[in-house]
């Protein structure tokens, strides 16, 4: 059954007009800096033409297994056995959707919805999605506290006024006794939800395992294709260099909406090779390189599993 538009709160279609608004100003501020610099993105595209193959198909089977890795994770978030090859799939038609909507709102509607499809009830479906959106944070936080230590120098903090550190400090504290007051009332029983199924998640060892290897194979696989691509364009960067450069970067990006970071996961890779030390025509040329394999080649593939699997009833 197709909701109702008109049934949608006011204030939710005004969160949703504000999100869309920010996206449009993102990307719109993405194509002036890429019209700005198109001559270091045009050389970078030409080296990533004549980069070395075997290194990009490297790359190109380490994008595929971040579907797997997604589906693993997951499997691992619902207690309930779910079809194995209609998971994957619908990871990979999600994939293509995030990257069509605002800040993680296709991928989720998807996924949510083939939940919902397996027989798991709406709240349900969406508390295994915070189980798997928590998970994956944890792990990468875990990921950059160990590696951060391994590269040292490489996440260099800004020198910041004492005024600045001091403002920044009591808008923090107006912030969380703000939601504290607002926000946490209203949140309690689905955070106490989300713990409980946290709690049956890890009394089946199989599903905490798909679970956390899962989360830890997705941030890895992507970290392997930038490194794969960086390789292929003759780029000195050690593998542990560049995972922590990607989750920096891609953490950085997170807090932008922009539909599947684009712009924003874009400026800040780009950002953190160059600041590494790498020339700015070889950054564009590895940037250039893993959205390929992770966004625009897929793309138009997925948007046409989604489709198959809307017409197959399977969302």
């Amino acid at each position: 059954m197709v909701p109702n538009v008109n049934a949608v709160p006011a204030a939710g279609r005004r969160g949703v007009y504000w999100q869309s608004g920010v996206c449009l100003a993102l990307l719109v501020c993405a194509g002036w800096l890429l019209r700005r610099h198109w001559p270091t993105v045009e050389h970078g595209a030409l080296r990533l033409a004549v980069a070395d193959q075997g290194w990009l198909l490297v790359a190109a089977v380490a994008a595929v297994g971040t579907w797997a890795s997604s589906a693993l994770a997951q499997q691992g978030a619902v207690t309930s056995r779910l079809p194995g090859g209609r998971l994957v799939a619908a990871q990979f038609a999600a994939s293509a959707a995030n990257h069509v909507l605002p800040a993680g709102l296709g991928a989720g509607a998807v996924n949510l919805r083939f939940l919902m499809r397996c027989g798991l009830p709406a709240g349900r479906g969406a508390s295994a999605l915070a189980v798997k959106a928590a998970a994956g944070a944890v792990v990468r936080l875990a990921l950059i506290a160990v590696l951060a230590p391994a590269c040292p120098g490489l996440l260099r903090t800004p020198h910041v006024p004492m005024a600045a550190v001091l403002a920044l400090a009591v808008v923090a504290v107006g912030a969380v006794a703000l939601l504290r007051a607002r926000v946490w009332p209203r949140c309690r029983g689905v955070v106490s939800a989300v713990a409980a199924d946290i709690r049956a998640l890890h009394a089946r060892p199989v599903r905490a395992v798909a679970l956390w290897g899962g989360s830890l194979a997705f941030a890895g696989l992507h970290a392997l294709v930038l490194f794969a691509v960086i390789r292929a364009v003759e780029l000195p960067l050690s593998p542990a260099r560049v995972a922590l450069l990607y989750l920096a970067a891609s953490g950085a990006a997170a807090l932008l909406p922009t539909p599947g970071g684009l712009g924003s996961l874009d400026a800040a890779l780009a950002l953190a090779l160059t600041a590494s030390g790498t020339p700015a025509a070889t950054a564009a040329s590895a940037v250039l390189g893993y959205r390929l394999l992770t966004v625009w080649l897929p793309l138009l593939p997925g948007l046409l599993v989604l489709g198959l699997l809307v017409r197959r009833r399977a969302l």
